[in-house]
């Protein structure tokens, strides 16, 4: 993560969440780079997300519904998820995902 987002979110003045969907892309991303991560990762992300104040986002049905309606052409199921937790909870999606950047009624803070 960028320096300007990390300062931005560990200020205090935001709240802030994460999605299940993440953590999938992560150990997913470990796996194919052989980078160790995601027995470490089981160890230590939720007392580090919990110290942190860092929120679980649920995945709900509407969420769900939100992601298989999303009226953009890129199929990512991850991207579409991540997409619609953020557009369900109101929340601001941080990426450095060029595709949803420009995705109409989602906010989102560039971390590029």
């Amino acid at each position: 993560m960028r320096a300007p987002i990390r300062r931005l979110l560990q200020g205090g003045e935001q709240e802030v969440w994460f999605s299940a969907v993440s953590v999938w892309e992560i150990t997913r991303w470990a796996g194919r780079r052989s980078a160790g991560l995601e027995p470490n990762l089981r160890s230590w992300l939720p007392s580090g997300l919990a110290q942190a104040g860092v929120r679980e986002a649920p995945m709900t049905a509407e969420i769900a519904l939100v992601a298989a309606e999303l009226p953009w052409a890129h199929q990512d199921p991850a991207d579409r998820l991540l997409a619609a937790t953020a557009q369900v909870m109101g929340l601001v999606l941080v990426t450095a995902d060029q595709r949803l950047l420009g995705v109409p009624g989602l906010a989102v803070l560039a971390n590029a």
